[in-house]
């Protein structure tokens, strides 16, 4: 099994780090290959950022490819950017605290989650990002969770104190990955 993901955003988004906490689960914890290639815009705050990462159970050809299983998008440029790449089936999964476009596929599953205000809600904005693992991790269950989360808490590490915010904030996002695929399945 393979899964290429982009996940894109402006850049302050946490779209790399997003992308870096999923390969490095990925590559320190499983026997998966993984891939992880960021792509800066221009501009590095504010401009647009996005990365691919591939998980595989046999040797990955190339670090990316034209069609894309998952897409995150944190931002509404990137969704018309990138909403092409996504296959039919697809899942996309949508920061709806600030993407307000109307989705035109009807060939896809649709995640949508208020990331931002839910971080907003949470004292600080920087973790829309696990959130928004959160939310992928717990749809798509890619990877084990508790695998997941024992990267973050190891990046992490040098600053205890982000530590339970960050654990609620990944707990909040499985429980809406989760809900978003207990609804999906019926």
């Amino acid at each position: 099994m393979e899964t290429n993901l982009c996940v894109a955003g402006f850049g302050g988004q946490g779209v790399m780090t997003l992308g870096k906490f999923l390969a490095s689960a990925t590559c320190d914890s499983t026997d998966k290959n993984v891939t992880f290639f960021p792509s800066y815009g221009a501009e590095q705050r504010g401009g647009t950022a996005n990365c691919y990462v591939v998980i595989s159970d046999d040797l990955i050809g190339a670090p990316l490819g034209d069609v894309m299983d998952d897409l995150i998008v944190m931002n509404g440029p990137s969704l018309n950017k990138f909403i092409g790449t996504l296959k039919k089936g697809g899942r996309l999964f949508i920061n709806s605290s600030i993407v307000k476009d109307k989705i035109e596929r009807d060939d896809l599953e649709l995640i949508e989650a208020p990331v931002t205000e839910l971080a907003l809600e949470m004292g600080n904005a920087k973790v829309l990002n696990v959130i928004m693992l959160g939310v992928y991790i717990g749809y798509t269950e890619v990877i084990a969770p508790e695998i997941v989360w024992g990267t973050v808490e190891h990046k992490l590490s040098s600053k205890p104190k982000l530590l339970p915010l960050n654990k609620a904030a990944f707990d909040k996002g499985l429980e809406i990955g989760r809900e978003f695929k207990a609804k999906n399945a019926k």
